[in-house]
C-alpha cells in the first residue's frame, strides 16, 4: 500500500480543482488529493447538534458517526469548506487532522465515547476537538484497532447544499499502520519550523507570579455532568490573578489567556524564561468509581510518587500532550540535569514550604482531601529553578465538589486564600522567619529552607 494513504492532504470543496494540477507535480506523493469514497452500509449513527455561533472562522454545528467493523466516517457539518491534513499517530493510536481555525458549536462531549463502556468500540473508538494554536484548529480520534485514512475532505450535500467534512477510514493490519506512523513522523519533522531561543524576559522589580490553568483548547481535561475542567480552572485562575494584580506588590502572568492549548514543556519554559519565582498549576481532578472522595490537594515534584494515588493524577495530568494529539517525539526537551543538584534541591525545598502554606490558608476557604500533601512526576513542575505545585481544587466526581467548583461565591473565597497564601509565602521569604496564618487556629505554615546543601 503506498504511503499516501496514511498522510494526507485534504482540500475543500471550494479549492479542489485550483489544487489539483498543483498536488499532482509533487515528487514524494505523500500529500495526495482524495477523490470522494464510494458507497457505504450497514453503519450506526450518533449524532450532536448545537447551534453555531456567527463568526469569522468555518464554523462546526453537528457531527455524527457512521461505522462497521471494517470501515468508519466521522462527518461534521460546517458552515464553509476548509482545507485539512489527516495522518495517524501511535502510543495511542489513533488519526489527527489539522485544520484552520475552527469554531466548535458542540457540546464538549459529543465525541466522548463511540459506544457505550460493555460494548465492544469500532474503528473510532472516541474523538475530541479544539483549538490548538493561534488559527489552529485539531480533530484527535482515538482508534479501536489500527486503521488507514482513505478520505478526509470537505463535500457538499446535494440534498440540503450544506458543507460536510468527512474522514472516512478502514480497518488495516498492525504492520502497514506502523509504516504509517513512521511516515507521518517522518514528513512532521521535515515540516516543522525549528525552534529559536526565546530571549528570556528581562528581570521584574517585582516577584513574578505564573498562574498556569491547566488543560485547554482542544484538551478539555475532566468532564463530568456538564462541568469542564477547562473552563474551571481558567476562571479560578483568573480569580487568583485578579487578587495579586490588586495587591500591586507582584507581576502576575498567566500560562494561557483563554481557551487554547499550551504544551506542557512550553509551559515550563514560560515559567523559566519568565524569571518567575513562583509557579501555580491549577486543576480539578475525578474519580469515577469513587464518588465520595473529595477535596483539594496540593501536589509538589518527586522522582517517586509519594503514593498509588499521586501517581495516577501525575500520570492523568501529564498525558495532556498525547490528548492534543502530540506525538512524544514531538519534545524531547529534558530540563533534569541541567542545574547543580544544590539549585534544584534548594528548589523542592521552596515548593514544599509553599505547598505547606497553601495547604493551611485552604482549610479556610474548602475542604482538603484527607491526604492533602503529595508528590509525584508532574511534567509541569520540572523547571528545575522555580518553585512550582500543582493544586487539584476538587473532585468533579463529588457533588459538593462539582457545586463548589461552579459557585462564584466559593471560586472568590477560595482564590483569596490562595493569594493569601502566596502573599505569606513571599514575606517569609523576605524575613526568613516563619509564617503562621492569622486565623483562629493560627496553624503554623512552616519554615523558610535554608539554602545549603
Amino acid at each position: 500500500m503506498a504511503e499516501s494513504a496514511f498522510f494526507r492532504k485534504a482540500v475543500g470543496a471550494a479549492t479542489a480543482l485550483a489544487l489539483a494540477a498543483g498536488m499532482a507535480v509533487l515528487a514524494a506523493g505523500w500529500l495526495t488529493l482524495l477523490r470522494p469514497a464510494g458507497r457505504y452500509f450497514g453503519f450506526r449513527a450518533h449524532a450532536a447538534t448545537v447551534q453555531p455561533e456567527q463568526g469569522k472562522h468555518p464554523a462546526a454545528n453537528a457531527a455524527r458517526i457512521e461505522q462497521s467493523d471494517d470501515r468508519a466516517k466521522l462527518i461534521f457539518e460546517l458552515s464553509a469548506p476548509l482545507d485539512a491534513t489527516a495522518f495517524v499517530l501511535a502510543d495511542p493510536d489513533r488519526v489527527i487532522v489539522d485544520l484552520p481555525q475552527t469554531d466548535f458549536a458542540l457540546d464538549p462531549e459529543t465525541g466522548k465515547a463511540a459506544y457505550p463502556p460493555h460494548r465492544k468500540a469500532g474503528l473510532i473508538a472516541a474523538f475530541r476537538f479544539g483549538q490548538l494554536a493561534p488559527g489552529k484548529s485539531r480533530i484527535v480520534i482515538e482508534l479501536g484497532a489500527p486503521a488507514q485514512v482513505v478520505l478526509a475532505a470537505c463535500d457538499k450535500s446535494d440534498s440540503d447544499g450544506h458543507v460536510r467534512f468527512v474522514v472516512e477510514l478502514a480497518k488495516t493490519d498492525r504492520r502497514s499502520f506502523e509504516a504509517a506512523v513512521q511516515t507521518a513522523r517522518i514528513q512532521l519533522a521535515a515540516l516543522a519550523q525549528p525552534k529559536t531561543a526565546q530571549k528570556p524576559e528581562p528581570e521584574s522589580a517585582k516577584p513574578v507570579i505564573m498562574i498556569d490553568p491547566g488543560h485547554g483548547g482542544i484538551d478539555h481535561g475532566a468532564m463530568v455532568k456538564g462541568l469542564i475542567e477547562k473552563e474551571l480552572v481558567f476562571d479560578f485562575a483568573k480569580a487568583v490573578a485578579a487578587k495579586l494584580d490588586a495587591d500591586g506588590r507582584f507581576k502576575v502572568v498567566m500560562t494561557r489567556d483563554g481557551d487554547s492549548f499550551v504544551p506542557l514543556s512550553e509551559r515550563v519554559r514560560m515559567a523559566r524564561d519568565g524569571n518567575a519565582a513562583l509557579f501555580v498549576s491549577i486543576h480539578a481532578d475525578t474519580l469515577s468509581s469513587a464518588a465520595d472522595v473529595s477535596g483539594a490537594t496540593v501536589y509538589t515534584l518527586s522522582d517517586r510518587a509519594s503514593d498509588a494515588e499521586a501517581a495516577r493524577v501525575a500520570e492523568k495530568e501529564n498525558q495532556s500532550d498525547a490528548a492534543a494529539g502530540l506525538d512524544k517525539t514531538e519534545d524531547a526537551s529534558d530540563v533534569s540535569g541541567i542545574l547543580f543538584d544544590l539549585t534544584r534541591r534548594e528548589t523542592r525545598a521552596y515548593s514544599h514550604f509553599f505547598a505547606h502554606t497553601l495547604v493551611n490558608y485552604w482549610r479556610v476557604a474548602g475542604r482538603l482531601n484527607k491526604n492533602p500533601r503529595r508528590s509525584a512526576g508532574f511534567l509541569v513542575l520540572k523547571a528545575p529553578d522555580v518553585p512550582s505545585v500543582l493544586l487539584e481544587l476538587g473532585y468533579l466526581s463529588n457533588e459538593k465538589d462539582g457545586l463548589a467548583l461552579a459557585s462564584a461565591q466559593w471560586r472568590d473565597k477560595a482564590s483569596s486564600q490562595v493569594a493569601d497564601a502566596i502573599e505569606a509565602f513571599f514575606a517569609a521569604r523576605e524575613s526568613g522567619a516563619t509564617v503562621t496564618k492569622t486565623d483562629p487556629d493560627r496553624v503554623p505554615v512552616g519554615k523558610i529552607p535554608s539554602a545549603g546543601p
